[in-house]
């Protein structure tokens, strides 16, 4: 798929065709653009590298602070005053972290620095961003998993310039901006520097190297040049006291001179960053293009993991595109870790599991069954060193408000992984933190009162114990298993018997029908007490639009009244937000698999697009990208629970290497889709050759590779409306499923 990717997808407000037929109902309350950028990145790496504007939330684009409706403009053209280093990966708030060591190539004085040029004839790859300044000079950038590579074109000039900022960071919005606490640079030898910078309370080291021969190297401060000095340092630095400081390379050029800058990052000194730029770049001048390869080949290897038969280059984009970005986040740092000693994995940039848990992890365990490992065993030396499993993390100290979003959502990937069996995770150790941390913020409510508000809260901590008695049978400790149990059923008290939706409280980004469709362990139980079969589907039926009129959009800064009324629409929110991401799904545990079909149909053919404006909402880390790869493949993982729900592909045929084997999801009756056309239904499964009635495949079954054929018409049959999706009332490791004997 790497020919099909297009990094530029989602980097532009929403501008897709005009939804017609279900689709025109939902509302989206978020903002409406991607906030993804096009800069180069390597697969779970650590650094990206892209053109600076400042603007919200990655310091690439157009721009401003944008939480709802559509995004508000701070430049009218794509501008950039550098290019710098580490960017989120369309999230909706981070703000001032990231984007450190701006690298401004230069034709002017000093002074000008921190000007703006227009930029045009852009290119991105994976791996790989390029564009031209107004100024005429071209730069291109390639990265590895913890370093970077510029190459910069010159125009002939009498005295060019590469200024890298140390001491700029963050957006350029208000309170936008990163102050470093603390700071040292200087030059080692002609062409060498390092330095580091503390920023948000980690300490970013860099090793730098520049080839250009003859080119004078200083160091500068408040944008004037220190001729003959050879080191700055900043023992404390206070926003009233900080001015820009950094390093500078300056020398004539030629028409096409050609400068190569060499940068490795560590956090953990400048000693291990000079082993990295010799490691990942090594000796220069002239590491470019085989950096770029390098990284390139790493990128077509994971593209490559997911491979479709389709006549449509556009929808081959767009998935591309999405796979591409389901694969940038997090960062996976090894032996990075700044804020405790000890070797190891280290993780940054889950921003946060609240949106990735139920897309994006279960498909980095499915592609990259390696990295989720490495993954999770991250996430355990976190919890070892400080606490608690993260909500989200970046590469800052502080806490943050991301546990207001949810809580044990790490216990549904290490669930799965358990449940999988994958190697190289001490289930053991892995209890001790998952008990402990439901213990933590809201589980000490939850286990006094039987539930805890905001009321989502309570069915994640539920859910996370029934994640838990997973880990806990695997490891035969059936005393936790029984004493979990109980607690995991506490997800009914979370409900109003008389509406059959979640109770009244506050919710983070949404409302209580946005809550109410979740899929849980035991959604027997769940549609009972909504009335059963026909109740619970007639309340997805309300809230999914079906006979509603259409439904305008939040506008341009929408107020307070435009927003109200939205929400009490008690909508889908069309995938322009997490919390109703899995409700589509929840059709099938009530018999309906053809309103899955319709509802997934509607979304992937009418919310997703080629071009800049491509993506309906935030791709919050890929979370929004992976839930399109996963409906357009016919699948859909239920987290923490080692099952995947089948619905119609998108796909003519599909083929997914999972863990070193072959899962093909072959058709019949396969008619190409279209925007606002017929939906495709189920009519028959079959894996390797057996006919299978059950509506869904164990995360075993997928993992074991095969053949999947799916035959496909147009209306509704009775396959999957019998046999439901399991729902368990008691947690242990494996479900019951009806047997499958394969030749």
């Amino acid at each position: 798929m790497f020919e099909h990717v297009d990094p530029f997808i989602g980097t532009d407000a929403t501008d897709l065709p005009e939804p017609s037929g279900l689709a025109a109902t939902w509302w989206w309350p978020k903002p409406q653009v991607g906030n993804t950028h096009p800069g180069a990145t390597y697969p779970f790496g650590m650094v990206s590298a892209c053109a600076y504007s400042g603007a919200y939330p990655t310091g690439y684009g157009r721009y401003d602070l944008s939480t709802e409706g559509r995004p508000p403009v701070l430049h009218d053209r794509l501008v950039a005053s550098g290019f710098t280093h580490f960017q989120q990966s369309g999230t909706g708030a981070i703000r001032k972290y990231y984007n450190y060591f701006r690298v401004t190539p230069m034709l002017s004085p000093l002074d000008d620095l921190g000007q703006a040029w227009e930029i045009v004839d852009e290119v991105a790859q994976p791996g790989y961003y390029a564009a031209t300044l107004a100024s005429g000079i071209r730069a291109e950038i390639t990265v590895g998993p913890k370093s970077a590579v510029h190459r910069y074109t010159f125009p002939a000039h009498h005295d060019a310039r590469l200024v890298i900022d140390f001491s700029l960071g963050g957006l350029d919005i208000p309170y936008g901006r990163t102050i470093p606490l603390r700071a040292h640079l200087g030059s080692v030898a002609p062409g060498c520097a390092e330095g580091e910078v503390v920023v948000e309370g980690a300490p970013l080291a860099v090793r730098v190297e520049c080839d250009a021969q003859h080119w004078r190297q200083m160091l500068w401060y408040d944008r004037r040049l220190m001729p003959g000095g050879t080191r700055l340092d900043f023992d404390r630095i206070r926003p009233t006291t900080l001015r820009p400081f950094g390093l500078m390379w300056a020398g004539p050029t030629e028409p096409g001179q050609v400068v190569e800058l060499r940068f490795g990052f560590s956090l953990r000194g400048v000693e291990q960053a000079a082993r990295t730029l010799e490691h990942e770049c090594g000796p220069g001048p002239s590491s470019f293009e085989r950096r770029r390869a390098t990284t390139q080949a790493v990128w077509r290897e994971h593209l490559g993991k997911v491979q479709v038969d389709t006549p449509s280059s556009d929808r081959a984009t767009v998935l591309g595109t999405a796979l591409y970005h389901s694969l940038i986040k997090p960062c996976l740092a090894v032996d990075e870790s700044p804020f405790w000693p000890t070797p190891g994995p280290f993780a940054f940039d889950l921003s946060t599991m609240w949106d990735i848990y139920r897309t994006h992890l279960p498909l980095m365990t499915t592609l990259a069954p390696d990295r989720a490992v490495e993954l999770a065993n991250a996430l355990l030396h976190i919890a070892e060193e400080e606490g608690n499993l993260p909500i989200g993390y970046r590469m800052a100290r502080g806490a943050d408000r991301f546990s207001r979003q949810g809580s044990a959502l790490a216990h549904t990937f290490l669930a799965d992984l358990c449940a999988l069996g994958l190697p190289g995770v001490d289930w053991d150790w892995a209890l001790v933190h998952m008990h402990d941390d439901l213990r933590r913020t809201y589980g000490e409510e939850f286990l006094l009162h039987g539930r805890t508000h905001p009321i989502s809260h309570t069915l994640d901590i539920a859910f996370g114990y029934w994640c838990s008695a997973v880990v806990a049978g695997r490891v035969g400790d059936l005393t936790l298993v029984e004493q979990f149990g109980p607690l995991a059923a506490r997800w009914a008290n979370a409900f109003d018997p008389a509406t059959g939706l979640l109770h009244d409280s506050t919710y983070y980004e949404g409302g209580r029908w946005n809550y109410s469709f979740r899929l849980l362990h035991d959604m027997a139980s769940r549609i009972g007490l909504a009335g059963g079969d026909d109740a619970f589907v007639a309340m997805l039926d309300r809230f999914f639009g079906f006979g509603a009129d259409p439904v305008k959009q939040p506008g341009l800064l929408p107020d307070v009244d435009e927003m109200a009324a939205g929400y009490a629409l008690d909508r889908f929110e069309g995938l322009n937000n997490e919390p109703d991401m899995e409700a589509p799904w929840a059709y099938m545990y009530a018999g309906r698999p053809d309103r899955t079909a319709q509802v997934v149909h509607d979304v992937v053919h009418q919310q997703f697009g080629t071009g800049r404006g491509g993506l309906p909402g935030n791709d919050d880390s890929g979370g929004l990208s992976s839930w399109y790869v996963w409906a357009t493949l016919g699948l859909f993982p239920v987290a923490g629970q080692n099952l995947f729900l089948l619905n119609a592909p998108a796909w003519r045929e599909a083929r997914l290497d999972v863990g070193g084997r072959a899962l093909t999801i072959e058709t019949t009756g396969f008619v190409e889709p279209e925007p606002g056309g017929p939906v495709q239904h189920v009519q028959s499964v079959h894996l390797d050759g057996v006919p299978l009635d059950r509506p869904f495949l164990t995360g075993g079954e997928l993992h074991a590779g095969g053949q999947l054929l799916v035959g496909l018409g147009p209306e509704p049959s009775g396959w999957g409306t019998q046999h439901r999706p399991p729902s368990a009332r008691a947690p242990h490791v494996d479900v019951p499923l009806p047997r499958l004997t394969r030749p």
